[in-house]
């Protein structure tokens, strides 16, 4: 299949360049302001869809909204129809089409023109008025507030909050490129379409959101990011970190015994941390009331040994990293672990809780 992309620099046309050049069955064609007339014409005769996606949004002047929205797609149905080709085109519009502005006019004025294409060839076209997108490769400053304050704040740069309360709604460039796609195969009578997820976030949510992003590596305290708008914003926030600070330093506790850091802490999943230990030493010797851990040995060998509290019942495992063997520390247990190896021993640990030094839930019992 043979698609053009116009475009080419945008936003949104990175991502979905990015996409569709994994479909071996794809040719693309990727057009730009820089390219001529020519190459155009010459794209539009050879393709079997269009990705409309050039549009102008900050001009220097007026006049620029309209031939960079509207004045283009005249000049692509123009020549689609001297060449006597009914291409499907899916536009990427704005939801200012209906404000009363000149881009939301030059956008409204391109919608009509493809409708007027579309009534008059029989073809399909996906009309898109979307939302402010955000996402990786955002211009900052320029493409929506979202990409601004991921790049300031991962940057370490003043974002500037007018209205806290404002309520924005937004669309992620994921789920753009996912509804693009899915038009490649659909054919509808339709001409406009929606993202199907749209959130609804005030400017404060946002930011609170942002500031936590960036505090993670002090407070080592993510939140939820595995779904929905925070997976999302987290994700595009990463992307604007300088390549500079992809990594951060943990600091942690070390004595004689060996070392231990915390790496991080979730909202209601418990906390993930690290220890070392020299060989022959014995750590913990301690239990716990309903705190619960899991210790996996990634390097070296040890014993693991559990004592009741109450019946003085014991039990021990050997462990070592020849085998990835979790162990359970179970409440009402005190539990040590001794390295028993020639070698320091690193242990990954899991807790069902993050640390709590006003009640620990750890109390100091020999096995």
């Amino acid at each position: 299949m043979k698609i053009l992309i116009t475009g080419l620099d945008g936003f949104i046309a990175k991502n979905l360049i990015e996409y569709l050049k994994r479909d071996e069955k794809i040719k693309l064609y990727l057009y730009g302001k820089k390219d001529s007339n020519s190459i155009l014409e010459a794209y539009l005769r050879e393709v079997d869809f269009i990705y409309h996606l050039a549009g102008v949004n900050r001009p220097e002047n007026v006049e620029e909204f309209y031939e960079g929205n509207s004045n283009l797609t005249k000049k692509i149905i123009e020549i689609l129809k001297q060449n006597n080709k009914s291409t499907p085109i899916l536009l990427s519009s704005s939801s200012q089409a209906i404000i009363d502005n000149d881009y939301g006019k030059s956008k409204k004025k391109a919608e009509n023109i493809l409708i007027d294409y579309s009534n008059e060839t029989n073809a399909s076209i996906y009309i898109y008025r979307l939302p402010s997108v955000f996402g990786k490769w955002s211009k900052p400053n320029y493409n929506s507030v979202v990409s601004t304050w991921c790049h300031n704040i991962s940057n370490n740069l003043e974002i500037q909050v007018n209205n806290k309360t404002t309520e924005l709604s937004l669309v992620y460039i994921d789920d753009v490129i996912k509804s693009f796609i899915e038009k490649l195969d659909i054919k509808s009578d339709k001409n406009y379409f929606e993202i199907q997820t749209v959130y609804k976030k005030t400017l404060g949510e946002i930011e609170e959101l942002l500031k936590k992003f960036k505090d993670n590596r002090k407070t080592l305290l993510i939140p939820n990011v595995a779904s929905g708008f925070e997976r999302a914003l987290y994700a595009t926030y990463l992307s604007y970190l300088p390549f500079t600070d992809f990594s951060y330093e943990l600091n942690g506790h070390k004595d004689k015994r060996g070392t231990f850091y915390e790496i991080i802490k979730t909202l209601d999943s418990g906390q993930f941390s690290l220890s070392t230990t020299a060989p022959g030493v014995t750590r913990g010797g301690h239990y716990h009331n309903t705190k619960n851990e899991k210790f996996l040995v990634v390097k070296g060998e040890a014993t693991i040994k559990f004592r009741h509290i109450i019946t003085d019942e014991e039990i021990s495992y050997k462990v070592c990293d020849k085998k990835m063997e979790v162990v359970e520390m179970i409440p009402g247990y005190t539990h040590n672990i001794k390295n028993t190896g020639n070698e320091e021993l690193i242990l990954f640990l899991w807790a069902n809780e993050n640390y709590n030094e006003i009640n620990p839930d750890t109390y100091l019992l020999e096995v």
